[in-house]
Protein backbone atom coordinates (compact mmCIF):
# COMPACT_ATOMS: atom_id res chain seq x y z
CA UNK A 1 0.00 0.00 0.00
CA UNK A 2 1.41 3.44 -0.90
CA UNK A 3 2.36 5.81 1.91
CA UNK A 4 -0.65 8.14 2.27
CA UNK A 5 0.50 10.99 4.47
CA UNK A 6 -3.05 11.94 5.49
CA UNK A 7 -3.83 8.47 6.90
CA UNK A 8 -2.81 7.13 10.30
CA UNK A 9 -1.87 3.47 10.67
CA UNK A 10 -5.46 2.63 11.68
CA UNK A 11 -6.80 4.34 8.53
CA UNK A 12 -8.17 7.49 10.16
CA UNK A 13 -7.58 10.85 8.53
CA UNK A 14 -5.39 13.53 10.06
CA UNK A 15 -3.73 16.79 9.09
CA UNK A 16 -0.06 16.17 8.31
CA UNK A 17 2.39 17.63 10.82
CA UNK A 18 4.69 19.97 8.87
CA UNK A 19 6.24 21.59 11.95
CA UNK A 20 9.57 19.80 11.41
CA UNK A 21 9.91 20.91 7.79
CA UNK A 22 11.96 23.97 6.87
CA UNK A 23 10.26 27.00 5.38
CA UNK A 24 11.17 27.38 1.72
CA UNK A 25 10.02 29.59 -1.10
CA UNK A 26 7.29 27.73 -2.98
CA UNK A 27 5.26 28.36 -6.09
CA UNK A 28 2.53 26.50 -7.95
CA UNK A 29 0.90 27.17 -11.31
CA UNK A 30 -2.45 25.67 -12.29
CA UNK A 31 -4.51 26.03 -15.45
CA UNK A 32 -8.00 25.25 -16.62
CA UNK A 33 -10.30 26.09 -19.49
CA UNK A 34 -13.79 27.43 -19.91
CA UNK A 35 -15.16 26.35 -23.30
CA UNK A 36 -18.07 28.28 -24.77
CA UNK A 37 -20.59 27.25 -27.41
CA UNK A 38 -19.49 28.67 -30.77
CA UNK A 39 -22.60 30.84 -31.11
CA UNK A 40 -21.74 32.97 -28.05
CA UNK A 41 -17.96 33.09 -28.37
CA UNK A 42 -17.85 36.44 -30.20
CA UNK A 43 -19.78 38.05 -27.35
CA UNK A 44 -17.38 36.50 -24.86
CA UNK A 45 -14.37 37.75 -26.84
CA UNK A 46 -15.80 41.27 -26.97
CA UNK A 47 -16.75 40.93 -23.29
CA UNK A 48 -20.35 41.87 -24.13
CA UNK A 49 -21.82 40.03 -21.15
CA UNK A 50 -25.07 41.12 -19.43
CA UNK A 51 -23.56 40.82 -15.93
CA UNK A 52 -20.59 43.05 -16.79
CA UNK A 53 -16.83 42.65 -16.43
CA UNK A 54 -16.65 38.89 -15.96
CA UNK A 55 -12.85 38.71 -16.16
CA UNK A 56 -12.28 41.17 -13.31
CA UNK A 57 -14.90 39.40 -11.24
CA UNK A 58 -13.31 35.99 -11.93
CA UNK A 59 -9.83 37.33 -11.09
CA UNK A 60 -10.98 38.60 -7.69
CA UNK A 61 -12.91 35.37 -7.02
CA UNK A 62 -9.83 33.29 -7.83
CA UNK A 63 -7.65 35.34 -5.50
CA UNK A 64 -10.19 35.07 -2.69
CA UNK A 65 -10.50 31.32 -3.27
CA UNK A 66 -6.74 30.80 -3.01
CA UNK A 67 -6.79 32.65 0.31
CA UNK A 68 -9.68 30.48 1.60
CA UNK A 69 -8.41 27.08 0.40
CA UNK A 70 -7.81 25.68 3.90
CA UNK A 71 -11.43 26.50 4.76
CA UNK A 72 -12.70 24.57 1.72
CA UNK A 73 -10.36 21.57 1.55
CA UNK A 74 -10.48 19.81 4.93
CA UNK A 75 -6.85 18.71 5.38
CA UNK A 76 -5.09 21.73 3.81
CA UNK A 77 -2.94 23.91 6.03
CA UNK A 78 -3.72 27.62 6.23
CA UNK A 79 -0.81 29.33 4.49
CA UNK A 80 0.53 32.88 4.35
CA UNK A 81 0.28 33.61 0.64
CA UNK A 82 2.89 35.99 -0.74
CA UNK A 83 1.26 36.40 -4.14
CA UNK A 84 -1.73 35.20 -6.14
CA UNK A 85 -1.95 36.10 -9.84
CA UNK A 86 -4.78 35.11 -12.14
CA UNK A 87 -4.39 35.57 -15.91
CA UNK A 88 -6.64 34.80 -18.85
CA UNK A 89 -5.87 33.85 -22.45
CA UNK A 90 -8.50 33.55 -25.16
CA UNK A 91 -8.06 30.51 -27.43
CA UNK A 92 -10.35 31.25 -30.41
CA UNK A 93 -9.67 27.99 -32.28
CA UNK A 94 -11.13 26.09 -29.30
CA UNK A 95 -13.80 28.69 -28.40
CA UNK A 96 -12.11 28.71 -25.01
CA UNK A 97 -10.70 30.92 -22.32
CA UNK A 98 -7.68 29.57 -20.45
CA UNK A 99 -7.28 30.52 -16.80
CA UNK A 100 -3.87 30.44 -15.15
CA UNK A 101 -3.25 30.89 -11.42
CA UNK A 102 0.25 31.45 -9.96
CA UNK A 103 0.52 31.26 -6.19
CA UNK A 104 3.61 31.90 -4.05
CA UNK A 105 4.45 31.47 -0.38
CA UNK A 106 7.35 30.98 1.98
CA UNK A 107 6.14 28.10 4.10
CA UNK A 108 6.61 24.51 5.24
CA UNK A 109 4.20 23.11 2.66
CA UNK A 110 3.27 23.84 -0.94
CA UNK A 111 0.55 25.89 -2.61
CA UNK A 112 -0.65 23.43 -5.24
CA UNK A 113 -4.14 23.25 -3.75
CA UNK A 114 -4.36 27.03 -3.58
CA UNK A 115 -3.51 27.35 -7.29
CA UNK A 116 -6.01 24.63 -8.25
CA UNK A 117 -8.72 26.16 -6.08
CA UNK A 118 -8.09 29.60 -7.59
CA UNK A 119 -8.53 28.25 -11.14
CA UNK A 120 -11.63 26.28 -10.18
CA UNK A 121 -13.42 29.20 -8.54
CA UNK A 122 -12.41 31.61 -11.30
CA UNK A 123 -13.89 29.16 -13.84
CA UNK A 124 -17.09 28.79 -11.82
CA UNK A 125 -17.38 32.57 -11.62
CA UNK A 126 -17.02 32.87 -15.39
CA UNK A 127 -19.73 30.25 -15.82
CA UNK A 128 -22.00 32.15 -13.43
CA UNK A 129 -21.37 35.47 -15.18
CA UNK A 130 -21.93 34.03 -18.69
CA UNK A 131 -24.65 31.41 -18.18
CA UNK A 132 -27.37 33.86 -19.19
CA UNK A 133 -25.99 33.62 -22.75
CA UNK A 134 -25.94 29.80 -22.84
CA UNK A 135 -26.12 26.96 -20.33
CA UNK A 136 -23.78 24.75 -22.41
CA UNK A 137 -20.56 26.35 -21.17
CA UNK A 138 -18.01 23.72 -20.08
CA UNK A 139 -15.29 23.86 -17.44
CA UNK A 140 -12.50 21.40 -18.18
CA UNK A 141 -8.90 20.33 -17.87
CA UNK A 142 -8.12 21.89 -14.47
CA UNK A 143 -4.61 20.74 -13.62
CA UNK A 144 -1.34 21.55 -11.92
CA UNK A 145 1.31 22.49 -14.48
CA UNK A 146 4.25 23.53 -12.26
CA UNK A 147 5.46 23.50 -8.68
CA UNK A 148 8.67 24.50 -6.98
CA UNK A 149 10.14 24.44 -3.49
CA UNK A 150 10.24 21.86 -0.78
CA UNK A 151 11.72 18.38 -0.93
CA UNK A 152 10.71 17.66 -4.55
CA UNK A 153 12.16 20.93 -5.87
CA UNK A 154 11.05 22.10 -9.29
CA UNK A 155 8.57 19.92 -11.20
CA UNK A 156 6.91 20.67 -14.55
CA UNK A 157 3.84 18.73 -15.56
CA UNK A 158 3.46 20.25 -19.06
Amino acid sequence: MPDFTHLKIDGTLHMVDVSGKPETQRMAIARGEVVFPEEIYERVLSQDIPKGDFLSCARVAGILAAKKTSELIPLCHPLPLSQVEIDFQFIPEKYALEIEARVKTVSQTGVEMEALTAVSVAALTIYDMCKALHKGIKIQNIRLVYKSGGKSGEVRFE
